[in-house]
């Protein structure tokens, strides 16, 4: 059994595709999103999404950093991790503007005080408004914030987000197929529109990240940032604190800032890549739970997919596998690796779409390939070895 699951957690979530395999998979079964008839107005030609998503353990993290360092202002990460998180699934089904956005937090107001969520509040309208003036208008409804102490040890940050559009303007993944080349963005360095850089963790395999990293002494000190259910093997194992500095690809940084790098949105760059190259567009994929295998959830049944020039993996991953002593397989099924977005594309505007990318200063380049085959499957090849899925 993986340290994944001997803490409780499932990068797959098969648990939950059970439970949930019962309900309507909407219009469009590959989409990367629930689709809907339009409810709203019962327009045939629009659609109805609603989508919910939030930070997830990171924003554990953001507690251990803020009563470690007094840094009040990495909540503004975890504001932008839960709405992110909603906001880039939504990109992957052609959804990039008038948007509205309703968070949830739950928090134990014994050690979450208000200034806290004065933080993650404003933080999210500040990135609502630095959206906006991108063209990706997100209107924010508000929400729900509960002191509910008995039920969660620290604090949740989620969010539900949706949307009503027009049907001919959909990405469902229905025309991935065997010929595609496959355009990957990079989550890490700096982009034209972040204040500083991004080391690629996302908001995916947090729990992981965080017991392989960071001392033992974490638990010790801090007996709510975790479930003491767990076999203490497995809490807390690694080597660094949260101000350890480390040397990566954009110099001298914290282990603490590189785990908290807010949740990179692609919205700028998939609008401009819709509004400009929208035929051109088969699928889009997000690279969050289930890391760079999150593909074979949406692509056809007959085809495989090669993805052999993958991003080299940014420093912050080579730090968890060298903690953790995790194969590549499973990194990989964890981890976006430091390739976030996919876009299945056709060999001719790739270019283009590579330099839509690279305007907004965001990496980009061809990472792979579909190809024909009796089932699906995903085969990963790194410098080192051929990973099959």
């Amino acid at each position: 059994m993986s340290l994944y699951s001997k803490r409780g957690v499932s990068a797959q979530k098969e648990e939950i595709h059970q439970a949930i395999r019962k309900l309507d998979k909407g219009l469009y079964p590959k989409a990367f999103c629930k689709i809907y008839p339009d409810a709203l107005c019962g327009d045939d030609g629009w659609v109805n999404i609603m989508h919910a998503d939030g930070a997830g353990t990171k924003s554990i993290l953001a507690y251990l950093y803020w009563k470690e360092a007094g840094d009040i202002s990495v909540w503004k990460g975890i504001a932008q991790d839960a709405i992110v998180m909603n906001l880039d699934d939504l990109l992957c089904v052609g959804i990039y503007d008038k948007l509205l956005f309703s968070s949830t937090i739950d928090r134990n107001k014994n050690l979450i005080p208000a200034e806290v969520l004065e933080a993650i509040i404003n933080g999210s309208q500040e990135f609502f408004d630095s959206m906006n003036k991108l063209g990706v208008n997100i209107t924010y409804m508000g929400g729900e914030t509960a002191d509910v102490g008995d039920v969660v040890r620290t604090i949740a940050v989620n969010g539900t987000m949706t949307a009503r559009w027009p049907k001919h303007k959909l990405i469902t993944n229905e025309k991935i197929k065997a010929g595609n080349i496959i355009v990957g963005l990079a989550g890490f360095g700096q982009s034209n529109y972040e204040s500083e850089y991004n080391s690629s963790i996302a908001s995916n395999g947090l729990t992981s990240a965080r017991h392989d990293l960071l001392h033992k002494t974490y638990g010790a000190r801090f007996h709510e940032s975790y479930d003491t259910t767990l076999d203490e093997k497995v809490v807390y194992i690694g080597p660094h604190r949260l101000t350890d500095e480390v040397t990566t690809e954009n110099g001298k940084s914290e282990i603490g800032k590189l785990l908290l790098s807010p949740t990179r949105t692609f919205a700028p760059i998939i609008k401009n890549i819709l509004e400009n190259y929208f035929d051109a567009v088969a699928g889009l994929i997000h690279c969050s739970g289930g890391g760079q295998t999150k593909c074979l959830k949406y692509i056809p049944e007959n085809v495989q997919i090669i993805k052999d020039n993958l991003f080299a993996p940014p420093e912050i991953f080579k730090l968890i596998q060298e903690a953790s002593q995790s194969d590549d397989k499973e990194m990989y099924q964890v981890f976006n690796m430091g390739t976030r977005m996919e876009i299945y594309t056709d060999e001719k505007n790739a270019d283009n779409i590579i330099g839509v990318a690279k305007s907004f200063n965001v990496d980009a380049r061809v990472i792979g390939r579909v190809e024909d085959a009796a089932s699906k499957s995903l085969t990963i090849k790194t410098a080192k070895e051929e990973i099959r899925f």
